[in-house]
């Protein structure tokens, strides 16, 4: 776990020979050419918000997608910087996070803090959020150690405590993925051992989040453990239409989520996935790409600091 607490000033972006309008289509940064010291202005407003925004995203390890149409790899991890800045986010959610220097530039430039939770496989995730995180822990089961076949993806836990003092308990999660049923099973396990680490923060009446990707979909017998467990799925409370998040180019599957319990559910007043900008391809373009293969989920939650 690395925490990144300070703001710098970083240089503009350098403007390569590629055209980022031609490879990112509709994204807001083709049309604004946002450097990264522009970042900081994005957020220059954040600590008088009344809200609070969070992110669920599946980044492919920031190698854009599809991964042949982009020439200039190097360069995925600005640009992610630059389109998550555009919503303003308090909690992000990493699944299949690059390696943590990466995280650790992404943050730097969002001018946020980060914890990096390694991978049983080959598949870290990570927080990045403006809080101060009070602590963290990657799989934090509650009694013995990680079985060999769970979490094989990844399963992080911080404590975040907003200006206001109010504290967080955000779960980062990538479930097993597969439709079969010995896939269902194990993320069947999973979830239990999630629900076991976060039933203390329930009964201490905390304000707790799962949020990322859960390779289920709704229609499956994992959606019901989270429902019969009292979590809100924020998209099926406030959300409209199907909430697709994957594929980026013509989403078909719901499996990336932002799930809530305790009094933060009461403040639920936005979630959708984010099919806009770069982080959709843009169908007008057979050369574009985007910033992954699956789409963020986004949620707001009203009132607090």
């Amino acid at each position: 776990m690395t925490k990144n607490q300070k703001k710098t000033n970083s240089k503009p972006l350098l403007q390569s020979a590629f055209s980022r309008r031609e490879f990112l289509g509709k994204s807001v940064i083709a049309t604004t050419g946002i450097s990264l010291s522009g970042l900081y202005s994005c957020f220059s407003g954040s600590t008088k918000r009344n809200d609070l925004r969070v992110i669920a995203y599946n980044v492919y390890k920031c190698a854009g997608w599809p991964a042949d149409k982009v020439t200039e790899k190097s360069q995925i991890p600005d640009l992610l910087a630059q389109e998550l800045a555009q919503y303003e986010p308090d909690i992000i959610n990493f699944s299949e996070s690059p390696d943590e220097e990466t995280v650790k530039k992404i943050a730097k430039q969002l001018g946020m803090n980060y914890a990096w939770f390694p991978s049983a496989g080959n598949w870290p995730g990570a927080i990045l959020t403006r809080f101060e995180i009070i602590d963290s822990a990657n799989v934090p089961i509650i009694n013995g150690n990680r079985p060999d076949d769970l979490f094989t993806r990844h399963w992080g836990k911080a404590t975040l405590r907003r200006h206001s003092g109010e504290v967080i308990v955000t779960h980062s999660v990538h479930l097993f993925p597969f439709d079969n049923q010995e896939s269902r099973e194990i993320r069947w396990r999973e979830i239990s051992k999630i629900l076991d680490s976060a039933e203390e923060d329930i009964n201490d009446n905390k304000s707790v989040l799962v949020i990322g990707d859960l390779n289920h979909t709704p229609e499956m017998p994992e959606y019901t453990e989270w429902i019969n467990a009292g979590w809100v799925d924020t998209f099926a409370k406030v959300g409209k239409g199907e909430g697709f998040t994957i594929r980026a180019d013509e989403p078909g599957k719901r499996i990336d989520y932002i799930l809530a319990h305790g009094p933060i559910t009461n403040k639920i007043s936005e979630s959708r996935p984010l099919f806009e900008g770069a982080f959709r391809t843009d169908p007008s373009n057979p050369d574009s790409f985007a910033l992954s293969d699956h789409l963020p989920q986004y949620a707001v939650f009203e009132s607090g600091d």
